[in-house]
């Protein structure tokens, strides 16, 4: 339920600040459902005008209902909330709608009108089962929807792992996600797919038997569970080498333990150094990660799942923020952080078990991207 919010609110409502309300009062006049629905307290310009239109609010619906229909064919749900949220921006951007500035009532019709045709638009286009390939932004996506073969494999794929996950408690299905969403960022690191989204699918041949065999035996995993997901997740806790699967392994289970998925999504993982004995290693690994809704830069999500409170106007972390930053500051949706940490693994009797319940405190980071 959470997910889906966040799917259908990429720009959730937050307290409104002094300067957030409409430009002119006479654009609140102009929104029957203003006063009742509580909209002053939105402080994005563009779902201020859903919230307190008739006709907006009709259009958000269809396309809600668009949407939580494609999540429910989605299990890696958070790169789609992340596609979303980006939307979400480029409408308000397409309709005259820039940061936080209130819209003006001379321009009320004009941007009604917008807002209203692109999400009729979009919910007509989210429906449409194709559309999953045309959102694909990853070149594993791009490659996989440009195969009827391997496409018809994912979605099979997809189906039977939304099976298993259903059967799970909401705790075991969390980390069942989170572990799916590993899966997907081990494959593109196997195939040799990671950073190659603006290359022509053309280019990228040598990679589709890979991603074949990659779909093909994590199929055959689940059709030998017989419908039993505890064959199939929450059993690989340990990975080969010390390496960048290794910290996948490590950031997937505390992002998983901590909700993170709530609120970030892991884009990437990097192993930049290890140093490894017998029994023992320490790998420095850098994880990037994709904001999906906002928090505070200071917060119990910032330091759980980011490692360490933030300076949001520098972009650097700041582990001793005041009281008064805590309050104010905050990162808006598909901002992109990156942290640096180094993590404790031990050696088992299946391999290398990571030693950290938790990101704090991270080396170094940075977050780019948004405003």
């Amino acid at each position: 339920m959470v997910l889906t919010m966040l799917a259908l609110l990429a720009l959730p409502a937050a307290p409104a600040s002094a300067q957030s309300g409409p430009s002119d009062h006479s654009v609140a006049d102009r929104l029957p459902l203003f006063d009742q629905n509580n909209c002053q307290q939105i402080r994005d310009p563009g779902n201020q005008l859903f919230c307190g239109d008739s006709q907006l609010s009709a259009a958000a619906e269809k396309l809600s209902t668009a949407i939580e229909a494609r999540l429910a064919r989605l299990p890696d749900r958070l790169p789609a909330i992340e596609e979303n949220a980006i939307w979400n921006r480029q409408r308000n951007l397409g309709c005259g709608i820039v940061g936080q500035t209130g819209v003006r009532a001379e321009d009320f019709d004009r941007v009604k009108a917008c807002l209203l045709k692109v999400t009729e638009d979009r919910a007509a286009i989210v429906r449409d089962p194709d559309f999953d390939c045309l959102a694909a932004n990853t070149a594993a996506g791009a490659l996989i929807c440009a195969d009827p073969s391997l496409a018809l494999t994912e979605t099979e794929l997809n189906s039977h792992v939304l099976g298993l996950i259903g059967k799970l408690d909401p705790t075991a299905a969390r980390f069942a996600f989170a572990e799916y969403g590993r899966w997907t960022r081990e494959r593109d690191r196997k195939c040799n797919l990671v950073g190659k989204e603006n290359v022509p699918p053309q280019e990228l041949g040598s990679a589709e038997d890979c991603l074949a065999d990659y779909l093909k035996r994590k199929s055959d995993e689940i059709i030998a569970a017989k419908g039993d997901p505890k064959k199939v997740f929450g059993r690989q806790v340990a990975a080969k080498e010390p390496d960048t699967d290794a910290v996948d392994f490590c950031a997937a289970r505390i992002h998983a333990a901590n909700s993170c998925g709530n609120f970030l999504r892991i884009n990437r993982v990097y192993a930049l150094d290890s140093q490894v004995n017998d029994q023992e290693a320490q790998v420095t690994g850098e994880i990037e990660m994709v904001v999906l809704a906002p928090f505070t830069t200071c917060s119990k999500v910032a330091s759980a799942c980011t490692g360490t409170c933030w300076d949001a106007a520098t972009g650097r972390p700041q582990p001793g923020a005041s009281n008064k930053e805590r309050a104010a500051a905050a990162f808006n949706v598909t901002r992109r952080l990156r942290v640096q940490r180094t993590f404790a693994f031990v050696k088992a009797a299946d391999g290398w078990r990571c030693r950290e319940d938790e990101l704090a405190p991270v080396n170094s980071g940075t977050a780019g991207g948004g405003s």
